[in-house]
């Protein structure tokens, strides 16, 4: 079934308005039921309700997106795009509010958790349905507050409150960025309606205060998508509750995406706001997977595999590939919220799989074999499945880089099995590579590709910083114990110590709100 375009029709019916307020007015009246409601037991009944009703409603909107009733009704907006976010974020949070009951079960705080995590929900949904682009910064803005309740719910671990303080620290930078650029914006334009500000970027040749805007938008994209040298917050709140963590890194996040697909048509007449994207999104991309493969702490290890997962994401906006950082956002969202519920699950499967590890390293002929099977799996696939990659200018550039990924596959020591694996790990690699251009076509008929290509230097940008990973992944992985191997593994494990210098700098300038140089006392509160 074919979605209609991202381009909404001119009228939104008044019933589909009120179902997109379901899961906005639902939340709220959760958190407000918990702030006045003396029994717990009820707090959490109707936080399961709100959660549960928003689903259910989320799962309408999208439907009758699908039946061709969406569109634009003052500051509400239900388009493709929007309705199957809007399903995810409730979806997740359905998830989120029953794990955290029974998880939180006779904690401290616990009725201001269900106050803040509803808001939460509440203000994620209010940025996913806006066609004002007031309300998105009023509501991103609102999302960062009552997640910072979240992150500093454990208030006597100071860890803890010092990294949600970068956080809230990075975050109104980047509420500054956005509501400066809304001024320009509505200078430029004489409108805050998302849809007259894309068509009107669509239209022609941008004026300079919208140029600036973009680049101001995309610049509080990375910070908020906790992009390098920024990233830190990101690693160090694992202090904070499993759940929170969980919505953290497959909700809040993600935000950022989601804003700049929102703005597509302003992003892609911006040159200078599209390589700030690509740079800083690669860059960190390529860092962060080079950091990860020296953590060893489970949940550390998926917070540098976000924040890598984010810079690859905005790199895909940079580069105009709209549909893919739509996948790319909904895929990793499940992943993540899954991987962090489940974070006991993925210990046990990481310490067998670590006690069963072959101490045999593959060979550089068993690299360049999965090179030739990876890339000629990717390519196969892009034949029979890939379409009209013209459409798409980017595509065959992200596929390349899938085709990489694919290689520590089909290098694996299965190869050396014999019998039927090393048939079954080139089907499986085929699979993945054909479900990646099924998935894209999917994602284009939610958001239509551009045909308008990204500049080529951008592209080569690309092409070698991820051609770069690959090498260096390479030879860390043939020789460990190497030269080349022992000098950057400090820079790796250090994360490139740029968090040190950022934070030094971020606690001249702001204070934490607790000397974090004095000695914890047990039970203390913040």
């Amino acid at each position: 079934m074919t979605l209609p375009s991202s381009d909404p029709p001119l009228a939104l019916p008044v019933w589909h308005a009120a179902l997109l307020l379901v899961p906005i007015v639902g939340a709220l009246v959760a958190a407000l039921f918990a702030r006045t409601s003396a029994a717990l037991p009820a707090v959490w009944r109707v936080a399961r309700g709100a959660a549960g009703l928003a689903v259910a409603a989320s799962a309408v909107s999208l439907a009758a997106v699908v039946a061709g009733h969406g569109g634009v009704l003052g500051p509400l907006r239900a388009d493709a795009p929007g309705a199957v976010v809007l399903l995810l974020v409730s979806f997740i949070g359905w998830v989120i509010v029953r794990y955290s009951q029974p998880y939180l079960d006779a904690e401290r705080g616990e009725r201001g958790y269900v106050v803040a995590l509803a808001t939460v929900l509440a203000a994620v949904g209010a940025v996913v349905v806006a066609n004002h682009l007031l309300l998105i910064v009023v509501a991103w803005s609102a999302t960062s507050f009552a997640l910072h309740r979240l992150l500093t719910f454990f208030g006597d671990r100071r860890p803890a409150v010092l990294a949600a303080h970068k956080k809230f620290v990075f975050g109104r930078v980047a509420d500054l960025c956005m509501a400066t650029a809304a001024v320009l914006l509505a200078f430029a334009f004489g409108s805050l309606q998302l849809d007259a500000l894309t068509q009107a970027a669509a239209a022609g040749p941008l004026p300079a205060a919208a140029q600036v805007a973009a680049v101001l938008v995309a610049i509080a994209a990375l910070l908020k998508c906790a992009q390098l040298p920024f990233h830190g917050w990101l690693i160090q709140v694992m202090e904070a509750p499993t759940p929170v963590s969980a919505l953290l890194h497959a909700g809040v996040v993600n935000l950022g995406g989601f804003v700049l697909l929102r703005l597509a048509p302003l992003i892609d007449a911006a040159p200078a706001a599209q390589a700030l994207l690509v740079v800083v999104g690669a860059t960190t991309a390529v860092g962060a997977a080079l950091v990860m493969t020296t953590r060893i702490s489970i949940k550390v290890q998926l917070a540098w595999s976000t924040c890598a997962q984010m810079g690859f994401m905005l790199m895909q906006c940079g580069l105009g590939a709209w549909e893919m950082a739509l996948l790319h956002l909904v895929a990793h969202s499940l992943y993540k919220a899954h991987a962090f519920l489940g974070a006991g699950g993925v210990v046990r499967r990481a310490q067998v799989t670590q006690l069963a590890a072959d101490p045999v390293r593959p060979g550089v002929g068993a690299i360049v074999v999965g090179v030739v099977l990876g890339v000629g799996a990717t390519a196969t696939a892009a034949v029979l499945f890939g379409g009209d990659l013209a459409a798409a200018p980017a595509l065959p550039l992200l596929a390349a880089i899938v085709g990489l990924a694919l290689v520590p596959l089909l290098q694996a020591r299965a190869l050396a099995l014999g019998g039927a694996w090393p048939i079954g790990l080139v089907v499986g690699a085929f699979a993945v590579a054909a479900a990646y251009f099924g998935l894209h076509a999917l994602a284009a008929h939610v958001v239509p590709p551009r045909p308008t290509a990204p500049a080529p230097g951008l592209l080569l940008l690309v092409a070698i910083a991820f051609g770069a990973l690959f090498v260096l992944q390479t030879v860390v992985t043939v020789a460990p114990h190497g030269a080349l191997a022992r000098r950057l593994f400090p820079w790796f494990y250090g994360g490139f110590f740029l968090d040190e210098w950022v934070a030094r700098t971020v606690l001249s300038v702001w204070h934490p709100p607790l000397d974090i140089s004095r000695p914890v006392v047990p039970g203390a509160s913040a």
